[in-house]
């Protein structure tokens, strides 16, 4: 009787699965740490309504903090993008001055460039138009992040065009592309994929150093907290307040770029 037996291909054993400890190491601790924090600020502070009137006093502020960030950054995007052009540019005049913005701004601290656009430029131009124009002081504030932060987003913008292959510029321009349009339709295009986690981190960057526009009387978010200490005399619970609004705003800020950072394959995601 001939037997029916076939010998089965050799199967190597499953690996072996986690230990407990590398299950514990693996665990985001950062986003529990988060998530407890907020447990904790859910049943002790918002209950407490000495935070309660801090909340709502500062409540105008974050509103404004956040359009003058958003507004902020449009604008320093536009200057660093155009400084950024002229850095890569072959005219001599273009990069000189491109040049000097970037290294003589990004010398400064923020905060005298913030005191500079309100307290030199602003009346500068109001001078100069013999009173017809008088910038309020939350424009010279919007203005003094925009220039402050355009030096340092014309580095990133000239990093990520020149990380761009330069037989990507010969191909598009013996097409009958301009220079203009290859830059346009080719170029920037994959330069801003590839420069979009440093974008959103002077995006973050931009949100805390919006605290300094305070220095300028403007009504933000930690201007309102100092006013509302100098009314209860609560510093702890004022600063607190300020504080995780703050921390409020950034982290959903850092969520969101991460979100664009892995719909768009970026970022190492």
């Amino acid at each position: 009787m001939e037997s029916t037996y076939s010998p089965q291909p050799y199967a190597p054993p499953p690996p072996p699965g986690q230990t407990l400890g590398q299950r514990v190491a693996g665990l985001p601790w950062w986003a529990i740490i988060v998530l407890l924090v907020g447990a904790w600020i859910a049943f002790n502070v918002l209950p407490n309504p000495i935070y309660r009137d801090a909340f709502a006093a500062i409540a105008p502020g974050i509103r404004l903090t956040l359009t003058v960030t958003f507004q902020a950054y449009a604008l320093a995007m536009v200057i660093g993008l155009i400084f950024a052009l002229m850095r890569v540019s072959k005219n001599p005049v273009l990069y000189a001055l491109s040049t000097l913005y970037v290294e003589v701004i990004r010398g400064l601290p923020m905060l005298v460039i913030v005191l500079y656009a309100g307290y030199v430029i602003g009346p500068a131009v109001r001078d100069m138009s013999q009173g017809q124009l008088d910038p309020p002081m939350l424009v010279r504030a919007i203005l003094g992040l925009a220039i402050g932060y355009g030096a340092y987003l014309a580095e990133i913008f000239r990093a990520g065009i020149q990380s761009i292959e330069r037989g990507q510029t010969e191909a598009a321009l013996s097409l009958g592309m301009t220079y203009a349009q290859a830059m346009r339709l080719v170029i920037l295009p994959q330069a801003i994929r590839r420069i979009l986690p440093p974008l959103g981190n002077d995006l973050i960057a931009m949100l805390k150093d919006s605290s300094l526009i305070a220095i300028l009387a403007v009504p933000e978010t930690l201007q309102l907290g100092r006013l509302f200490i100098s009314r209860s005399f609560r510093a702890f619970e004022g600063y607190n307040s300020v504080a995780l609004a703050f921390l409020a705003m950034t982290l959903v800020l850092s969520f969101g770029v991460r979100y664009m950072e892995r719909r768009l394959g970026v970022g190492g995601h």
